[in-house]
């Protein structure tokens, strides 16, 4: 008897044991689902604090740097890491601002950023050309059979352009601008029908550096970006001639023919800028509309009539005269997607439309000059990546779509905010 009394002790702790770990079980699935609601609702309850400041700081005109008002207590969310949310107040802030960085990215590129007060900006770009022309000195016979020389043209350009910028925002409404270029030109000119033959081609090569043609502007904000209404800047700027004027160069004659006229001539040394005063006022917008982020610009470019000592195309001539270069159009639009907190992509386009330029040699009439109106488009690829919080490097490729655009170009932009 005491032998069944022992076993029917046993068994009955046994299943007392079972119970208990089956109710620890349950007791620590109830906890962990608790914890896992728990920590969804801290997350719930931060998104709508950042989205309660943003809006805040929107009513009031508060600047995206602006340090925000001390938001609620809220309860201290467990250690998440992995779920990706802010778990401390300051976390959500440092959120909101990383989400902001994008949008500043565009706005820097497309007009200014007003709630910097000091933007330095280094930045390299390189632009590739390449021209075919085919001429034909001769006539035709018996409208078929073409009689004399066939020689073609060829112009193949690279520059290399560095530009310093300095940017200061005097309020939270206007930015002053000063550009400052500095330009390395190499270019190849190749002719077909050297000494005659229509199968020799005679090239020479040339190059040009220093100091571009310095622009100085200013951005103001019309409109601060609304639920419906983009931000919208003005910009105002004036171009003056600091670079080398394409007029009055010396030429370097590279053939004659047997009456002395110059068959092959090229510039000793390329210009580093246009020669003349310029003039410049656009409107830009920025609108987001997340994920993506909408931008736009439009503008024009005036030209001011100047007197050169020389304008004459011809080695062996001196003509004093003035120049007006014609008036030139610019649109663009685009959309930028932001990947990160980092990283953004954008595309866009942009075209610039130049009217025909006007000479006037000493003692005569305006004449346009053929050819040199222009239709430059191109299609433009960016990514943008933050470096730090206050450095940005900004890469963009732009490819051609007309004959006066480049065949393509590549820039690297580092601005550095203050």
């Amino acid at each position: 008897m005491v032998g069944l009394a022992v076993c029917s002790s046993k068994v009955e702790a046994q299943a007392q044991a079972a119970d208990d770990e089956a109710g620890v079980r349950a007791l620590m699935a109830q906890l962990e689902a608790l914890k896992a609601s728990y920590a969804q609702e801290v997350r719930r309850l931060r998104e709508l604090d950042m989205q309660v400041q943003a809006m805040q700081a929107r009513i009031n005109g508060k600047t995206a740097t602006a340090t925000p008002a001390a938001p609620a207590a809220l309860p201290a969310a467990p250690p998440a890491e992995s779920e990706g949310y802010a778990s401390s107040a300051s976390e959500a802030r440092a959120a909101k601002e990383s989400a902001r960085r994008s949008v500043d990215d565009v706005k820097q590129q497309q007009s200014a950023l007003f709630n910097r007060r000091l933007t330095l900006e280094n930045s390299l770009t390189y632009a590739r050309y390449d021209r075919k022309q085919l001429t034909l000195n001769g006539f035709l016979a018996l409208d078929a059979i073409f009689l004399g020389n066939i020689a073609i043209e060829n112009v193949e350009s690279d520059s290399l352009t560095y530009n310093f910028a300095a940017r200061w925002g005097v309020n939270p409404k206007l930015t002053l601008n000063l550009d400052v270029p500095y330009i390395a030109r190499k270019t190849i000119y190749q002719k077909g029908g050297a000494g005659g033959s229509a199968a020799a081609v005679a090239q020479e090569e040339t190059h040009g550096a220093g100091i571009g043609d310095v622009t100085a502007s200013a951005n103001y904000r019309l409109f601060q970006e609304g639920p419906r209404r983009p931000e919208t800047v003005m910009t105002v700027g004036i171009t003056a001639p600091t670079g080398r004027e394409p007029y009055g160069l010396d030429w370097k004659v590279i053939e004659r023919d047997d009456d002395d006229f110059i068959r092959f001539a090229v510039p000793a040394e390329q210009p580093t800028g246009n020669g003349l005063w310029q003039a410049s006022v656009g409107l830009s917008a920025v609108k987001t509309a997340d994920p993506a982020i909408l931008f736009g610009n439009i503008g024009y470019i005036r030209s001011f009539k100047r007197s050169f000592a020389d304008i004459d195309s011809n080695p062996d001539t001196v003509n004093p005269g003035q120049v007006e270069l014609g008036d030139s159009y610019y649109f663009g639009a685009g959309v930028a997607f932001a990947f990160n907190e980092r990283t953004s992509l954008s595309i866009s386009f942009s075209d610039k439309l130049s009217a025909r330029a006007s000479t006037r040699y000493k003692g005569g009439e305006w004449v346009k000059v053929i050819g040199s109106d222009a239709n430059a488009g191109t299609l433009n690829l960016g990514v943008t990546y933050a470096l730090t919080s206050r450095t940005t490097l900004v890469s963009m490729l732009g490819i051609g779509l007309t004959p006066d655009a480049p065949d393509f170009s590549l820039a690297f932009k580092v601005p550095s905010t203050f």
